[in-house]
């Protein structure tokens, strides 16, 4: 019985001291936060979950030996960043809390390589859906057009009746049941009615949708029957 405790002890002991081993050699590749870490490693990098600790702490996702992922940054002189890394560098949503003129502040918004590009954009609304299975919004980059296309069983619906839609701006073209809205004015609010066949072809009903789009750029808005 003293036997296998001794085993079980050194059996310990040795997986104790090659944690410890590991975690000596992952490295952390960020200068201010290099001193010591603790969490998964990868070829001898930081990877994964973890905490590394130096002039500064930071807490959360690793790759490469880079925060990337989502963490806490913690500085030396007190600002701390909690939101979206890549490659060692804020990058995404995140919001930062800071002390301005003697008083606590708090930065909310999108970060791109370490730098602030200003506030979480708001994401499109829907006012109104009467009869529809689902939708998407996408952002396809910048510019002042929306483009709204209508699919039924994974094809374009070409069974649309009473097809009506009234927008706040921009200037109308329209393919069939595709319409186009170019050099349209943000926040672009929009309205589409139609009458449609049920997937089945047994049966018709009146469709209702009217979003809102704040956010400027090249929308596509895809309706599903």
């Amino acid at each position: 019985m003293k036997h296998y405790k001794r085993i079980s002890l050194l059996l310990i002991f040795f997986a104790f001291g090659a944690f410890l081993y590991s975690q000596q050699n992952c490295k952390v590749l960020k200068p201010s936060i290099s001193d010591s870490y603790i969490g998964k490693c990868k070829k001898g990098k930081a990877h994964g979950k973890g905490k590394a600790v130096g002039l500064d702490t930071y807490e959360g996702n690793f790759r490469k030996g880079l925060p990337s992922g989502f963490g806490t940054y913690k500085s030396s002189t007190g600002e701390v960043y909690t939101g979206k890394w890549k490659k060692g560098l804020r990058h995404g949503e995140g919001k930062f809390s800071f002390t301005f003129n003697n008083r606590d502040s708090l930065l909310v918004g999108i970060w791109k390589n370490d730098k602030y590009m200003g506030p979480i954009p708001e994401k499109p609304e829907v006012i109104h859906k009467d009869n529809l299975d689902r939708y998407s919004f996408r952002r396809q980059g910048d510019g002042d057009r929306i483009n709204i296309d209508i699919f039924r069983n994974g094809s374009r619906n070409s069974d649309i009746e009473q097809f009506r839609v009234i927008a706040t701006s921009g200037i109308k073209t329209q393919d069939e049941h595709i319409v186009y809205y170019e050099n349209v004015v943000f926040p672009f609010v929009c309205k589409i009615n139609y009458k449609s066949w049920n997937k089945a072809h047994t049966g018709q009903y009146y469709v209702l949708f009217e979003f809102k789009i704040t956010q400027k750029g090249i929308w596509k808005v895809t309706l599903y029957n």
